[in-house]
């Protein structure tokens, strides 16, 4: 998902590493160049999608909401809590997703190579139970997968593919773990893990690891959000030298042979779902600007410190464009008029993108950033997101939005999430196409 959402981007209020993810390290980019404020699949549907109309849904709108769990930023509350806790912490917030009329969930499940579903290729998730590793007595996958079902609502499998942890030392990972009987495949950078994206044994790993959720549980789509290449990290180099002296041969520039790389994951992982799960959906949440025109003619109007196509190695633009994904959901956590980069030139940049594709566009929303005091005064005013949905529907390419994130959802401290469901979601929703 950004600010490193969810670490997603996790563009947490608390956790600065979305979500959504989020990019809080590509915001703290974006922030530094103006007004000092972060940047940070459905069952098939068979309805017409458009913008609904003041107290009604179009059927076919995406209504969606994150649930990040790295560094428990949205659930659970905390590490090692009781099994019961976690469940109905859980299904508090689903129920809160129905409250607000939403339809689809994001759950995060895969965080930093680890898994929150019994994996036979990576441990539990640390922030299930305190310890990687470490059995949290029941299925938090199978019970999400099965309790949205029974709200109505859509889930998809959020995963992170090469974050390893958010630190530098691979002792502390649990014994077991793939990264430390495979040292080679890690980087260290930044004060975190990755895997290598650029090792060909890595990519296959990541995919079968991810797909073993898909292969086991009826998800209605699987979701990556803006981690690729990690975000840069100033004074530090990602040091791929020898993946890439082995690898690199063959391409103009180190910056071609890593696209090239995701590249590859994308379409090999989109090829896989198909086979394996035919009508779950593939979808990716990216960093919300693809390049600057000032780099390239064919990219927006903004001024970002950080672009997913030169900075994350990652080709969203040909990925909607040539409908290698299902869906894409940029990450436009910036409000109408910011100047870096505006919502309201954003929008219709990422239409044009999708028009004439088989690619959904929905619009990542910035929920978490509503009344906020350390945001910009456009979001002191709880309804500056019922506006960029009332501005989205001037674009009939724009399918719906996801709301960055659950817990906001559910608290909704600013009251801006009510404001978005009366204005907006005056009935329930029906399933997303």
């Amino acid at each position: 998902m950004s600010p490193q959402r969810g670490v997603r981007g996790e563009a947490g209020a608390r956790v600065r590493v979305s979500r959504r993810g989020f990019a809080a390290a590509a915001l703290a980019a974006l922030t530094a160049m103006t007004q000092g404020s972060a940047a940070p699949r459905p069952e098939p549907g068979t309805g017409t999608a458009g913008g609904p109309g003041r107290g009604g849904a179009a059927t076919g709108e995406m209504r969606g909401m994150w649930v990040a769990t790295v560094t428990n930023r949205d659930w659970p509350s905390r590490p090692g809590l009781s099994a019961g806790r976690q469940r109905a912490e859980l299904l508090a917030h689903l129920d809160a997703a129905v409250r607000a009329r939403l339809n689809t969930v994001m759950l995060q499940v895969r965080p930093t190579a680890d898994a929150l579903w019994p994996s036979p290729h990576e441990p539990w998730s640390q922030y299930l139970t305190g310890t990687q590793g470490a059995d949290p007595g029941w299925d938090p996958l199978g019970t999400a997968v099965a309790e949205a079902h029974a709200r109505g609502l859509h889930l998809h499998a959020w995963f992170n593919p090469y974050r390893v942890a958010l630190h530098a030392d691979p002792t502390r990972l649990a014994a077991s773990h793939p990264a430390r009987r495979n040292p080679g495949w890690v980087i260290p950078y930044g004060g975190k893990l990755y895997y290598d994206p650029g090792l060909p044994e890595v990519r296959a790993f990541v995919r079968e690891a991810m797909l073993d959720a898909v292969r086991r549980y009826p998800v209605d789509g699987v979701h990556f959000d803006d981690y690729f290449y990690p975000y840069p990290v100033a004074g530090q180099t990602f040091d791929d030298d020898a993946t890439y002296d082995r690898y690199g041969a063959d391409f103009p520039d180190r910056a071609a042979w890593r696209r090239d790389n995701v590249d590859r994951l994308v379409h090999e992982t989109a090829e896989a779902i198909r086979t394996i799960r035919p009508g779950t959906r593939f979808g990716i949440s990216p960093f919300g600007v693809w390049r600057n025109a000032d780099v390239d003619p064919r990219g927006s109007a903004t001024r970002a410190g950080v672009q997913s196509y030169d900075d994350l190695h990652a080709d969203t633009r040909k990925w909607a464009r040539e409908n290698w994904i299902d869906y894409i959901c940029p990450q436009l956590y910036w409000n109408i008029g910011f100047a870096a980069a505006d919502y309201a030139k954003l929008v219709p940049w990422w239409a044009d993108v999708v028009r004439g594709s088989g690619t959904r566009l929905y619009a990542g929303e910035a929920l978490y950033k509503a009344g906020d005091p350390a945001q910009p005064a456009a979001w002191q005013d709880p309804a500056e997101l019922s506006r960029h949905l009332t501005l989205a529907k001037r674009y009939p390419e724009v399918r719906g939005h996801v709301f960055f994130a659950a817990r906001e959802v559910t608290a909704d401290p600013a009251g801006a999430m009510a404001r978005v469901v009366a204005d907006h979601y005056g009935r329930p929703a029906g399933p997303p196409s």
